[in-house]
């Protein structure tokens, strides 16, 4: 099929596009940067809220807080993905990252434990919640606008910068843990260090608010007001077998970009046995890398077309995942560690860099942020956002390698359920 013409872009429209992808994406950074920064900082503040004297069990515990916060997610879905089809793009987005800034606010002033006893859990749980709504609608919203601004041709490049901000977020959450560690001792941080990060997401966001109020609104008055826009009856009647779809290539997706990034340090530390400090800053480093490496393989996208990609994910992700996840275990060399940790994210990257647009390929404009949203959320929440708890119950029951499987296995899934993406997208007239 011959691809339709590439439109020729004015420097003022190209710069303005530029611009939106950058005032977009700085509001996405801010919003991840909150939610990562409570599973980076949970080494030092899990013994303040769930007290045991055994670690495992206490991250178990703070894994699990975080855990409930991805099962808000598909109600975040919703509720966003329904604002922004039926009210805007943009407007969807300043509520998503103001919910966010008043609940990272709250959990830095957070009495713990020791001061209102089993109140502490429960209002941790409670604010974690509310922070999973608005994450849960931030990603549905941003995928879709990126992907509606982004030049054509470009669309695999432009919407990379999705995830590079996504994990710039967690960059600077982990980097700010790495900070604080070279100027607080454990016991400074255990005491009151650890909110910081939470105090600084907080203001950040307040900076984003004003930026995100500069957006211009993508979806058409016509698409807002059509009749469905925004509905579940709509997308589950018209659009069945894209929703699947993208449920299930999003549930290995999830499972392993949380495998290698958020769990990954509680792995070096509870599992391979490295001292805390050392593993945040392996992680940093491996973080960074993987940011870098985002546009890269959206170019990689832009010309061997998404669905390559996609497929080049599932099968390596199923490879590879064993064998990393089971020299990974007992190692105490860093550089290895890194070398491995980098490895691991270069496949993951193959899905990340453009997993938002090859979802909103799949949806018109009248559900697309619904249909983004929602399917990404509920295959994030079960799959995603329990991969620390499922991993740290495995390595309590024994059978640590029992989670290499699964993650191999979804890995698997994904390679199956990616050969269902259609050649030529019938949205957005892609390039590939």
């Amino acid at each position: 099929m011959q691809e339709p013409p590439q439109p020729q872009y004015t420097a003022e429209e190209r710069r303005k596009r530029v611009f939106a992808i950058i005032s977009a994406s700085s509001g996405n950074l801010v919003e991840w940067f909150d939610f990562y920064v409570y599973s980076f900082a949970s080494i030092y503040f899990a013994s303040q809220f769930f007290p045991s004297g055994n670690a495992t069990a206490e991250f178990l515990k703070s894994a699990a807080v975080f855990a409930v916060g991805f099962l808000m997610r598909p109600i975040g879905g919703w509720m966003f993905g329904r604002l922004a089809d039926r009210v805007g793009r943009k407007k969807s987005m300043l509520v998503s990252v103001l919910m966010m800034c008043g609940g990272s606010l709250a959990i830095a002033v957070l009495p713990t434990y020791a001061s209102i006893g089993v109140a502490a859990p429960v209002l941790l749980l409670i604010i974690r919640m509310f922070q999973g709504l608005s994450v849960g609608g931030e990603y549905g919203t941003t995928a879709t606008y990126m992907s509606e601004v982004a030049l054509r041709g470009q669309r695999g490049f432009f919407s990379s910068f999705q995830y590079v901000t996504l994990i710039g977020g967690q960059l600077l959450a982990v980097l700010t843990i790495v900070i604080l560690e070279q100027f607080l001792s454990t016991a400074e941080l255990k005491a009151w260090g650890w909110r910081v990060p939470f105090a600084v997401g907080a203001v950040a966001a307040l900076v984003s608010l004003m930026l995100r109020r500069t957006l211009h609104e993508t979806i058409k008055a016509e698409d807002r007001n059509s009749e469905g826009a925004g509905t579940l009856a709509n997308l589950f009647k018209h659009h069945r077998p894209a929703f699947l779809t993208v449920l299930g290539y999003t549930a290995g997706g999830s499972l392993i970009f949380y495998t290698f990034t958020t769990y990954m340090q509680k792995y070096l530390v509870n599992t391979a046995g490295m001292p805390a400090k050392t593993a945040s800053v392996v992680m940093t480093g491996c973080l960074f890398l993987y940011m870098c490496m985002q546009p890269l393989f959206g170019m990689l996208a832009d010309r061997i077309g998404r669905r390559h990609s996609m497929m080049l994910f599932g099968a390596l992700g199923a490879l590879a995942t064993y064998p990393i996840l089971a020299i990974l275990h007992g190692n105490t060399s860093p550089l290895l560690a890194f070398v491995l940790i980098t490895v691991a994210l270069a496949i993951v990257s193959l899905y990340t860099s453009i997993s938002g647009l090859v979802k909103a390929e799949m949806f018109p404009p009248e559900v697309r942020a619904l249909g983004v949203g929602l399917s990404y959320a509920i295959s994030n929440a079960i799959f995603g956002g329990s991969a620390e708890f499922v991993g740290l119950s495995f390595k309590n029951l024994g059978h640590e390698s029992w989670f290499y499987v699964y993650v191999t296995v979804m890995m698997a899934i994904a390679f199956l359920v990616s050969l269902r993406l259609p050649k030529t997208p019938s949205y957005l007239h892609t390039d590939h």
